[in-house]
């Protein structure tokens, strides 16, 4: 008898633990709705996310194992460089370790302690839903070239402002009192 494809649009995080097992595949960029609309322009049909998820189970002295789901992503968008406005290619490399507890409250308090992601366990969960999450947090906040490919454009502003030197001298606004606190004899 064959076993049923597991769908990651439906995954039992659970059962997948449990067996051990091992997920991957791709997505077309465009069809992470919320990561397409944060790139450059439109997005090509052939830009794919490559991704994996492998299911484990680590065991607890005296309870139930701990239920764990490490997910690795690839992709590469187009991003504006903030610095000269122009087209950067931004790789995108996500390993990430993610805890999965039984409510809310303990994915809470143990999300605060640990460096690794807790979540609280579903039913089924979405895991093109979970990769597009973990794809916008690794987006930069501030994308730009180390060295941008043109030199940086110098704005009207620059160009209209006369030099510093030019500049007429202004008289020192305590001129006038100091000419007033002298003494007639001084003057």
């Amino acid at each position: 008898m064959n076993a049923k494809p597991i769908d990651p649009r439906r995954l039992d995080v659970a059962a997948l633990a449990a067996a051990r097992g091992e997920l991957a595949g791709e997505w077309p960029l465009a069809a992470l709705d919320r990561l397409a609309g944060s790139v450059l322009g439109t997005v090509p049909e052939d830009s794919p996310i490559h991704w994996q998820a492998e299911g484990d189970q680590r065991p607890v002295t005296g309870g139930e194992p701990e239920l764990w789901l490490h997910l690795t992503a690839q992709a590469c968008v187009n991003m504006r460089c903030q610095r000269c406005l122009g087209a950067l290619a931004v790789p995108l490399d996500l390993d990430r370790w993610v805890r999965f507890v039984r409510d809310a409250e303990q994915a809470e308090a143990l999300d605060a302690e640990l460096e690794d992601d807790v979540l609280e366990l579903q039913r089924y969960m979405d895991l093109r839903e979970l990769v597009e999450d973990e794809l916008l947090l690794a987006l930069p906040l501030v994308p730009r070239h180390d060295a941008c490919p043109q030199p940086l454009p110098l704005g009207d502003s620059a160009a209209a402002a006369p030099p510093a030197e030019a500049a007429p001298e202004r008289p020192h606004p305590f001129a006038a009192l100091a000419q007033l606190k002298k003494k007639p004899d001084e003057a």
